[in-house]
């Protein structure tokens, strides 16, 4: 899929407002917006992370680009506020819905509504666990535990004890990550001791969890992060006791995150953390929106190589899934089990261009 250029300049002057207002102006019931552009409805997950406000500031930049206009709600983690802002778009007559369920079981009643009402669904992020969505833009996320495990494994030789502070087991993420993390723990480094800690995406029973962690077990030498939403109280424990050193100092605790925040590119460039798994998030909101588009447009797609440099799977009878790129980026860039990963400085990382 290629980008659009915007259909009318004559949108950003309605009434003299700005081109960000009109990007989240009001729609008529209809579907169609100012000079008769397309409305979509997207539902922000939360905005409490560095991940998801820069996947929020990217929505309305490329829906400027499409020259689609977006009314944009927010269910900040909560599956009940997201039911209620699906009911919004509904009454507002939107023509398609981007939304990212982080409960993805409880989703299922509102998709099959929606469904009924002939607007076309794109999850970005997460994937239902039933019922059918016109795309689910992703990236692998096993790949992600994969590469977190490969990389402690590798550092620490094949022995020791590792901490992973698990997402949500409500999300597939979550699930994900968790299996394939312990998957490839058991059967590439089964020396490996691993203590899984749930925390429901939640910074503060992560820190809570892995300092309890710490006391019971000082030895511990990794740690897997599966969001950026454990960064900060990771570092704070680390550094209360005395850990923050170099990895060639023998107390030191690898670190492997998830998102490619700028703040962890940071982190590893000064040696706080050791690795991250780098989420799209702007391609998130990119093909997003352009799948949105394309469905109300008739459009269809099948699986196999995508234009953008993806792949296209198919998840289940009706579900197809874009699985974008995501990188493991290191501080050098060197392989890792013989994969490639790319540097933390590297200039095509969306969080050095955030």
């Amino acid at each position: 899929m290629r980008n659009r250029a915007l259909t009318s300049v004559g949108l950003t002057l309605l009434l003299g407002v700005s081109a960000s207002l009109a990007a989240c102006g009001d729609g008529a019931a209809d579907g169609t917006g100012s000079g008769g552009s397309q409305v979509i409805g997207v539902d922000y997950p939360r905005s409490d992370t560095d991940f998801w406000n820069s996947y929020i500031k990217y929505v309305p930049q490329f829906a400027d680009e499409l020259g689609v206009e977006v009314k944009t709600t927010n269910s900040q983690n909560d599956i009940a506020n997201l039911i209620s802002n699906t009911q919004t778009f509904i009454s507002q007559g939107v023509k398609g819905v981007v939304m990212a369920p982080q409960d993805t079981a409880a989703i299922a009643p509102t998709l099959s509504q929606l469904d009924s009402k002939k607007i076309p669904v794109v999850t970005i992020d997460t994937r239902p666990d039933t019922g059918n969505v016109f795309m689910v833009v992703r990236a692998d996320n096993r790949a992600y535990g994969i590469k977190a495990c490969q990389f402690l494994g590798t550092k620490l030789g094949g022995k020791g004890k590792v901490v992973m502070l698990q997402g949500g087991l409500d999300s597939i993420n979550g699930r994900d990550r968790t299996e394939a993390f312990n998957e490839c723990m058991q059967q590439q480094f089964p020396d490996i001791t691993v203590f899984g800690e749930a925390t429901d995406w939640k910074a503060d029973v992560a820190a809570s969890k892995l300092q309890t962690r710490f006391a019971s077990d000082p030895d511990i030498k990794g740690i897997y992060m599966q969001s950026s939403f454990a960064l900060s109280g990771t570092l704070q424990i680390l550094k209360q006791r005395g850990l923050q050193v170099p990895p060639s100092d023998a107390k030191h605790v690898f670190v492997v995150s998830n998102d490619g925040i700028p703040e962890e590119l940071k982190n590893i460039g000064e040696g706080l953390i050791d690795a991250t798994v780098s989420q799209p998030a702007d391609l998130y909101a990119k093909y997003g929106l352009e799948y949105v588009q394309a469905a109300i447009e008739g459009k269809t797609f099948q699986p196999g190589p995508t234009e953008h440099g993806s792949n296209i799977i198919q998840v289940r009878d009706g579900l197809l899934e874009d699985q974008l790129p995501a990188p493991l980026v290191t501080l050098d860039g060197a392989p890792i089990a013989g994969e490639p990963t790319l540097k933390f400085d590297d200039p095509s990382l969306w969080g050095n261009n955030a």
